[in-house]
């Protein structure tokens, strides 16, 4: 039987627990596997970082993507946040390391006050935080259009977590995960059959204020004998093993029910007929003039 990492206890609405090596190992390689995927930090712009002196990743994790940006743009000043300070400790560690004096990183709570200047950055970036309560997305949004410089621009990308599959175990587990995300107040979907936010991030952007909001979808195939196969299947593994705490309290499935479906998806992923494609979508607005 699988020994559950503990959850976190300490409030914070991440799913699994944010100063946890093991969470932060799958972080860096999950990092580095969708921005190769989707063709690099900016591919919506071709990679275009002209006229961008600051920027801010909300969500950071490790620091991965903004790491990459720094390392290519010495002359911008990136800036990474993150609730967990094991997280920004090594980015910052990173970045020290790599010689890259222009990145910060800082331990903070995304959904508090942001710790800096109003219309203090160019690009304001988050991606893959569809964790937030869906109650706190207008202030969250809000707070990332007051530091953003006018005609800056606040980049968000998502994915449903839905990834198509042949794996009826796969689709199991990830159906557990968005139940309990709806239980937990954040998932926009009426069912809980879809976490919902990809067709959201517009809006969203929208009712924060934004104007010129655009979209972009990128697909990364990951079945049997693509090259990331191994490197996606082993994420995904990870990930369902760490979040079965966050699953088994919500009430959504019993321990026992966790493991059978764990086994049963890291088999079906080894095997030469599997079959799967992730979704993503990035959607960017800019803050008024």
């Amino acid at each position: 039987m699988t020994t559950p990492v503990e959850p976190p206890t300490d409030g914070n609405v991440y799913f699994n627990d944010p100063e946890s090596g093991a969470e932060m190992a799958r972080l860096i390689d999950q990092d580095r596997l969708i921005t190769q995927g989707m063709g690099g930090p900016l591919p919506e712009q071709s990679n275009d970082f002209a006229d961008m002196h600051r920027i801010l990743d909300i969500g950071c994790g490790p620091g991965g993507w903004l790491l990459d940006i720094a390392f290519e743009h010495p002359e911008i000043e990136a800036v990474g946040i993150d609730i967990s300070r094991a997280m920004t400790d090594y980015a910052r560690g990173r970045a020290k390391v790599q010689g890259l004096h222009n990145a910060t990183f800082h331990a903070m709570d995304m959904l508090q006050p942001l710790q800096f200047p109003d219309h203090f950055f160019d690009l304001v970036n988050g991606r893959f935080i569809a964790f937030l309560p869906i109650k706190a997305w207008p202030s969250f949004l809000q707070e990332c259009l007051r530091v953003t410089r006018p005609g800056g621009s606040i980049r968000l990308t998502e994915s449903e977590w839905w990834n198509f599959s042949t794996s009826l175990a796969l689709e199991q587990q990830l159906g557990m995960i968005i139940h309990a995300l709806k239980k937990g107040g954040q998932s926009f979907s009426p069912s809980g059959n879809l976490v919902g936010i990809t067709p959201m991030l517009r809006s969203l952007l929208r009712d924060a204020g934004c104007v010129n909001i655009q979209h972009k979808a990128h697909t990364i195939d990951y079945s049997f004998g693509e090259e990331v196969h191994q490197a996606f299947c082993k994420d995904f593994a990870l990930s369902s093993r760490f979040m079965q705490p966050f699953i088994f309290n919500s009430g959504v499935a019993t321990q026992e029910e966790l493991d059978q479906i764990q086994q049963q998806l890291e088999l079906d992923m080894m095997q030469e007929d599997f079959r799967a494609i992730m979704f993503i979508l990035t959607a960017w607005g800019q803050k008024p003039q």
